[in-house]
C-alpha cells in the first residue's frame, strides 16, 4: 500500500474568490465575469459559464490564469471538491466565493494532483468531510480539503502517471465521443418520426399543460437520508424517459409524513434543477405500479388528467424540442445551477390531438420506442464501463498498481471496479 500524506503537503496556498451578489447574464467577450459552480463541474474547465461583473467591483488578484488548479468548494454531495486544471481561458475571468485555487508547491505536477483528487479514495475523503443539511449544496472548508490524505509520490512518477491516465482517457475519449454521436443521431430519428405521425393525428391545438391536470402540480419534500428510513428516489430516478424506482435512498421521514409524496402509475416527474441546461426539467413516466416510494424536492410531480391527455403521449412529446425550447428559455441559474419552478411548467404550451389522435401516435411510436429502448441502453451501459474504466484507472494510480506502458490496452479492463447506479466520473 502506498504510503500517504496530507494534501497540505503538495500545496504551497489556497486562495478563494469573492461573491458577487444575485444572478446576471454572462459577461461580454471584454467584460470582467466571475465563474459559476457549474464551470467546475464536470472534469473540464468551462469558461463560458460564469455572469457579469461590475468593473468597479473587481480584484485583478482573482483572476484565472491557464494552468490553475481550481475546486468547487461547495456543489452537490457528487461534486463538492471536484478539481479541474484551467486549459484555454478568456481573459478577465474571476474565482467565486464558491470555488478555490491551489498553488502548488515547487515539484507538485497539477495535472496528477488533479487526478489524485478524482480517485475514488480521495472522493470517499472529500464527501465526508463536506458539511451542509441538504445533498443538493454541500460545502468543504479549506481545512477539511488540506487534510485529505493522498499518495507519497515523487515527481518522477507524478509525471509517468499522468502520461500513463492520458493515454488510456484519450481512448475513452474517442469511445465516448462516438456513443455520444449515436445518441444524438437516435433522439434526431425519433423527434422525425413523432413530427410525421403528428401530421397525420388529425387537428391538433396548442393548449397548456395548467388546462390538462387532474391534480395541482407538486413539488416533493427535501428529507434528510436514514438508511432505514422511507423510500424517496433519487434524482438519478428520471432516467431516459421512464422513472426508474430502484434509484432511491431511505429518508428519515415516516410513512404518515411521505404519503402526500408518494409516486403513481401515470405520474410524470420532472427534474427541476441541474447543473446542465439541457437536463434540467427533464422529465419521466412512472409507467408501472411502484413499490411504495416518494419523490424528493428535486422533482415536480405532474399528474394529467387522462380524459384530456394520455400520459404516455406527455412522455413522448415532454422532451421533443418544443417542449426543451421553452424550458430552457425559462431556465434560471442559482449557485451554478439551472432550475425551473411550478409556473414554468404550468406554462408550456403542447401541440394536442384529440385523445383518441394521441393513442395512435402512441401506439405507433411504441414498436420505434422499444426498439429505441433497447438501443439506448446498450449506449449507456457502455457510457457507465467507460466511467468504471476512468474510477478503476484512477484508484490503481492512487493505489500504486498502475504498472506498465502506454501501450498496455487491456490494463483498463483489469482495474475498473463494479459500478453502482448513477456513478460517473468526468475526465
Amino acid at each position: 500500500m502506498t504510503a500517504l500524506v496530507p494534501l497540505s503537503r503538495y500545496v504551497r496556498s489556497v486562495e478563494a474568490g469573492r461573491s458577487f451578489g444575485p444572478p446576471a447574464p454572462p459577461a461580454d467577450p471584454d467584460g470582467w465575469g466571475v465563474i459559476k459552480v457549474s464551470a467546475m463541474t464536470w472534469g473540464r474547465f468551462r469558461p463560458d459559464e460564469n455572469k457579469a461583473v461590475p468593473a468597479y467591483l473587481v480584484n485583478p488578484r482573482f483572476e484565472i490564469k491557464t494552468g490553475d488548479l481550481l475546486v468547487s468548494r461547495a456543489n452537490t454531495s457528487e461534486y463538492v471538491g471536484a478539481p479541474v486544471v484551467v486549459g484555454a481561458t478568456r481573459p478577465r475571468l474571476l474565482l467565486s466565493d464558491k470555488s478555490m485555487r491551489l498553488s502548488a508547491v515547487p515539484g507538485t505536477n497539477p495535472a496528477w494532483l488533479r487526478y489524485m483528487l478524482m480517485a475514488p479514495s480521495a472522493r470517499r475523503q472529500i464527501e465526508a468531510r463536506a458539511t451542509g443539511t441538504s445533498d443538493s449544496m454541500r460545502n468543504i472548508s479549506q481545512a477539511g480539503l488540506l487534510a485529505v490524505q493522498l499518495p507519497d509520490c515523487p515527481d518522477s512518477e507524478q509525471r509517468r502517471i499522468v502520461e500513463l491516465l492520458e493515454d488510456h482517457f484519450s481512448r475513452l475519449d474517442a469511445a465516448d465521443s462516438y456513443l455520444s454521436a449515436s445518441l444524438d443521431r437516435l433522439s434526431r430519428l425519433e423527434t422525425a418520426q413523432l413530427s410525421a405521425l403528428m401530421e397525420q393525428a388529425g387537428t391538433v391545438r396548442d393548449l397548456g399543460l395548467a388546462d390538462l391536470l387532474e391534480v395541482p402540480l407538486t413539488n416533493g419534500r427535501s428529507v434528510p437520508t436514514r438508511q432505514d428510513g422511507f423510500p424517496v428516489l433519487r434524482l438519478t430516478a428520471i432516467r431516459s424517459s421512464t422513472v426508474d424506482t430502484t434509484h432511491s435512498k431511505g429518508g428519515d421521514w415516516s410513512v404518515d409524513e411521505a404519503r402526500p409524496f408518494l409516486v403513481e402509475k401515470g405520474d410524470f416527474l420532472v427534474a427541476r434543477g441541474n447543473g446542465t441546461l439541457r437536463l434540467v426539467g427533464r422529465g419521466a413516466l412512472v409507467d408501472a405500479v411502484p413499490e411504495e416510494v416518494a419523490f424528493p424536492d428535486t422533482m415536480i410531480r405532474i399528474r394529467p388528467d387522462v380524459t384530456r391527455l394520455h400520459p404516455e403521449f406527455l412522455r413522448l412529446v415532454w422532451n421533443a424540442p418544443r417542449v426543451r425550447r421553452q424550458i430552457e428559455a425559462q431556465a434560471r441559474t442559482t449557485a451554478g445551477i439551472y432550475k425551473i419552478n411550478q409556473q414554468h411548467v404550468r406554462g408550456i404550451r403542447l401541440d394536442l390531438p384529440d385523445l383518441p389522435g394521441q393513442h395512435r401516435v402512441v401506439a405507433d411510436m411504441s414498436e420505434a420506442i422499444a426498439a429505441r429502448n433497447r438501443v439506448h441502453e446498450a449506449l449507456h451501459l457502455a457510457r457507465r464501463r467507460s466511467s468504471a474504466l476512468r474510477r478503476g484507472l484512477l484508484e490503481a494510480a492512487f493505489t500504486g498498481r498502475l504498472p506498465g506502458q502506454s501501450s498496455d490496452v487491456d490494463l483498463a479492463g483489469f482495474v475498473a471496479p463494479p459500478e453502482p447506479h448513477g456513478a460517473g466520473v468526468a475526465r
